[in-house]
């Protein structure tokens, strides 16, 4: 590996000749300046990593050289060695993109920490990350071996998260396939669990069945209700918990996260399903029944999310809180995001306001049919970064700072995730059947069962009936659905593409977050 390329420029560089030789003992090539001019044309014809300057030098300063060693190439990192402790200097120095900054006298080791954050902090972060993450690979692999109830399977996605973030920062595909292979594992047992025990937590509800869809404003958001402190519930359609803590420190700057949770979303995990359960606090059959011109079927046309507010407001009513006064705003569009940009001071005389915010899930249906989204989006941690792109110059994100310095409770949560689906599984239906990739309702379909959660009786899932014998099948891991005719072409077509309505660790435990303003 070549030596690392370090300049030093000091006007009283002789009496550094010792800590010179001890970097050079330690593998890095040192070259010395004596001025800032000499300096600068040295940066202008040579490759540098990283430079290290005396503030106070006759002729041109260490601030001076900085900025001209900047022009030249602003990515070399720079290291300020001065005897001048002042503010102003500091913040000088700081503004000036500094990456370190020495206080005179410094010995050897506190230069050579500097160096290694600098030079070697990747390698450094890569290997740590490694090591650690080989430490918790048993613990985790028993996690998910003995049989894990729904509170652990959030901590284990919640901690595959972690590791697959903590993964980005290193460059190690072998271990980035070992963690990969663990989640594969994990979403094969993910759905084994939900086989096993969906039906019972939609048809004998209880204390201990965990938190999903159609609880979700009864448990999580109507606890924080009280007069004078505005809570402001917004939902962002499809976002994945990986995707909440990509944005995560962008809220964090304004807000203090106070909460950070987890629910189930219902199956289908989709917005048609799972949105409409979050408004009405029902399950979609019990929607159907009651409020019959609030609900459509998949092949039925017309909006299927047409009716949340006024869910919204007959569950509060239902739950003693119709006397509140609550705001409802769906932004669909970045003209209504501008609105609601503009707008969003007027909303503090309410006591909960409900933004629902349309972007997350039409970047994955605008990635699975536009080639340029394809190749910005293609994988999970580009996902995760365009979704952080969006949101640091989103109307919301812009919307939310504006308030942020007013007493209030900021809820941030989402209907359902999305998983990359990777493997085709066949599916044989009638005209009737849905197209959904994810899962599909229909009769006399045909599958294999090993590949599908089946309900035979939509009732057993809190589903309404389309027709007499309709059942419902939900793919299991990255399975997508497919019928036979063109099997190959939609294969092709769809591989490698962010769908949601099956059962995964990604579409179904999704994040619920808490925060005040600062």
């Amino acid at each position: 590996m070549a030596l690392a390329q370090i300049i030093w420029v000091d006007d009283e560089i002789e009496s550094l000749h010792s800590q010179q030789l001890f970097l050079e003992n330690k593998g890095y090539a040192v070259q010395t300046f004596t001025n800032g001019f000499e300096a600068i044309d040295y940066v202008r014809d040579h490759p540098v990593d990283v430079v290290l300057i005396d503030e106070s030098m006759p002729g041109i300063t260490g601030l001076e050289t900085l900025a001209k060693i900047k022009e030249i190439n602003r990515s070399i990192p720079v290291v300020l060695i001065t005897k001048n402790e002042t503010e102003n200097l500091m913040d000088d120095a700081i503004g000036s993109q500094i990456s370190d900054y020495l206080i005179k006298p410094v010995n050897p080791n506190q230069v050579l920490l500097s160096l290694k954050k600098i030079i070697d902090n990747k390698r450094l972060v890569a290997e740590k990350t490694t090591a650690a993450y080989q430490q918790q690979f048993r613990h985790l692999f028993t996690a998910l071996n003995s049989d894990p109830d729904h509170k652990e399977w959030r901590d284990i996605y919640k901690k595959l998260v972690y590791w697959e973030l903590e993964m980005q920062r290193t460059d190690s595909p072998e271990m980035e396939e070992v963690l990969y292979s663990q989640k594969t594992e994990a979403n094969t047992e993910f759905f084994k669990f939900i086989s096993r025990h969906y039906a019972s937590w939609i048809q004998v509800p209880s204390a201990t069945t965990p938190t999903m869809s159609h609880t979700l404003l009864k448990r999580k958001v109507f606890p924080l209700l009280k007069k004078g402190t505005p809570v402001f519930f917004v939902l962002i359609d499809n976002l994945r918990f990986d995707q909440w803590k990509a944005i995560e420190p962008v809220l964090s700057a304004s807000f203090r996260l106070t909460e950070e949770d987890s629910f189930y979303s219902i199956l289908p995990a989709t917005t048609q399903y799972a949105r409409n359960a979050v408004f009405a606090g029902l399950l979609p059959a019990e929607i159907e029944k009651k409020f019959p011109h609030c609900w459509k079927m998949d092949q039925e046309e017309g909006g299927k999310n047409l009716y949340e507010e006024e869910l919204l407001r007959a569950q509060l009513k239902e739950e003693g809180l119709g006397e509140l006064r609550v705001s409802y705003t769906k932004v669909s569009n970045n003209q209504s995001g501008q609105e609601l940009q503009q707008q969003i001071h007027n909303l503090m005389s309410y006591d909960l306001n409900v933004i629902v915010y349309n972007f997350v899930d039409m970047l994955s249906h605008a990635r699975t049919e536009m080639e340029v989204l394809k190749e910005l989006a293609g994988d999970e941690k580009s996902y995760r970064s365009v979704t952080l792109s969006w949101f640091e110059h989103s109307p919301l994100h812009q919307a939310l700072r504006r308030i942020a310095e007013k007493p209030l409770t900021l809820v941030i949560a989402t209907d359902h995730g999305s998983v990359r689906v990777k493997t085709p599984a066949r599916v044989i239906g009638d005209k009737q059947t849905t197209a959904n990739l994810r899962y599909k309702h229909g009769r006399n379909l045909q599958y294999e069962p090993r590949e599908v959660l089946a309900f035979r009786e939509p009732s057993q899932a809190g589903l309404p009936s389309p027709t007499i014998n309709s059942s419902y099948i939900f793919a299991k891991g990255d399975l997508f659905l497919c019928y036979p005719n063109n099997y190959n072409h939609y294969a092709n077509y769809y591989r490698n593409t962010f769908q949601h309505g099956g059962v995964s660790l990604e579409e179904m435990i999704v994040p619920i977050i808490t925060l005040q303003s600062r």
